[in-house]
């Protein structure tokens, strides 16, 4: 079990230094600040935290311990912005909670600070933020909730969906309960969620623009996985299909329901993964090896492309000291798999990380059009304090995989090349994998 300290981190832990000091400098500070607190507040933990990842609850909590230290109370100049009613662009979002499913909170998104509304809730454009741009975008959107069966087909739930599919920011109106109240929240699926309120009502004031193709799609008696491939060949992301599947728009309409935000993330690059393998099963296989890399908020990919048919190894590798393993004193690694058929079970280990990755690689794969053994390895160093979501995963793999590769003759040379590239003894990523251990007269 995790013991729950009485420490707790507020704003003025995380922000009193980060606002004193050049901008540059504030996502290098709210790290120190989250670690010393962390530090402080002795929180014990077990294996389990890495595997849960504060988003199953394996402890039997009604709440991550973990997580709650890093739940932060804003800074005035951010609550001073709240009100109870609030009038501006709404992203093209909106969130769907788990808990107490079917019976879910919903709402949609709006802006305090309207520069730019859709960018604060699109991680495809975030590449590149540190913590500290991340926080600030996602401090400035407040989180509309009310509660609604995920088959309900209410004016709110209708309205909620036609923002989820706009594909810009339309204006609303918004009126909470009360004032929302602040309460910066991280989890390691969805992006940090910053204030909430409970929705009394909401009015949109202007055309929603949805593109026709996406009309055509949700209007048809067409299964979610297919209707989600179909658009995403005709180039939506999966950042739009996630809250279009999410928003209960897609499927059969016997079927269609809305769906946790959380686990509309999974379900989609599981979907669209699924659906580009069946196509590169059937492509030639590269003909030399590979090793793409890259390296974003602390999170260092080395990924290995060998000849061969398709099968896909991914490695989780944590560093001691981040936020799930606080109490560990040596390197954690983690691996998840599947073979040339694919994958039936969840990744338990490395949950939404895992599918994540393996779409960043499939993704580039089909457009090479061609199919290859796969080693992925990602090593988390201690800079990685606070989930951001996993669209850190995919956005990293997404790059490593644009970048220039190094390419190699034989296998040996290019393990050796990746050996250097990464902290951990790479021994003990030989010892866990089978794709490696795998030995083929093409590869020497």
């Amino acid at each position: 079990m995790v013991a729950v300290p009485k420490t707790e981190i507020s704003a003025k832990d995380i922000f009193r230094e980060s606002h004193d000091i050049a901008a540059g400098d504030r996502s290098h500070a709210i790290k120190c600040e989250i670690t010393r607190a962390l530090n402080q507040a002795k929180i014990e933990g077990t294996d389990l935290c890495l595997v849960c990842k504060g988003s199953r609850l394996l402890c039997g909590r009604t709440y991550c311990p973990l997580i709650k230290r890093v739940s932060a109370m804003t800074s005035p100049r951010v609550e001073e912005k709240l009100s109870q009613e609030m009038f501006g662009p709404s992203p093209p979002s909106i969130f769907v909670g788990r808990y107490g499913y079917p019976n879910v909170f919903v709402g949609p998104m709006s802006a305090i600070a309207p520069d730019n509304p859709k960018l604060m809730d699109d991680p495809s454009s975030w590449y590149g933020k540190d913590f500290d741009e991340i926080i600030q975008m996602r401090v400035n959107l407040v989180r509309s909730e009310k509660v609604e069966h995920v088959r309900s087909q209410s004016r709110a739930v209708l309205d909620s969906q036609e923002l989820a599919l706009s594909l810009r920011p339309t204006d609303v109106e918004i009126e909470f309960k009360k004032k929302p109240s602040f309460n910066l929240s991280f989890n390691s699926m969805t992006q940090p969620m910053g204030p909430t309120g409970e929705l009394k009502r909401f009015e949109i004031t202007e055309n929603v623009h949805i593109p026709r193709a996406v009309e055509r799609v949700v209007g048809d008696e067409i299964k979610a996985a297919e209707g989600a491939s179909m658009l995403f060949d005709k180039g939506y992301d999966v950042y739009y299909l996630t809250k279009a599947l999410s928003s209960g728009a897609m499927g059969l309409n016997k079927n269609k329901r809305m769906v946790p935000t959380r686990w509309s993330i999974t379900a989609v690059d599981d979907m669209i993964a699924k659906s580009l393998m069946k196509d590169i099963r059937q492509f030639p296989t590269i003909n030399k090896f590979r090793v793409y890399s890259n390296t974003y908020l602390d999170n260092h990919f080395e990924i290995l492309l060998m000849p061969g048919v398709w099968e896909f190894e991914n490695f989780e590798a944590w560093a001691p000291k981040t936020l799930w393993t606080l109490t560990q004193e040596k390197p954690v690694i983690q691996l998840e798999g599947e073979p040339h058929e694919g994958r039936t079970k969840y990744a338990e280990k490395e949950g939404g990380g895992y599918y994540a990755a393996r779409l960043g690689v499939v993704e580039a794969l089909h457009d090479m059009r061609r199919q290859a053994r796969v080693v992925s390895f990602r090593e988390v160093h201690e800079g990685y304090v606070m989930p951001v979501g996993v669209w850190e995963v995919r956005e990293n793999v997404r790059r490593a995989m644009k970048n220039r590769p190094m390419k190699f003759a034989t296998r040996n040379e290019a393990l050796a090349h990746i050996a250097k590239q990464l902290r951990i003894d790479f021994k003990e990523y030989m010892r866990m994998s089978s794709v490696l251990r795998q030995r083929r007269l093409s590869e020497f």
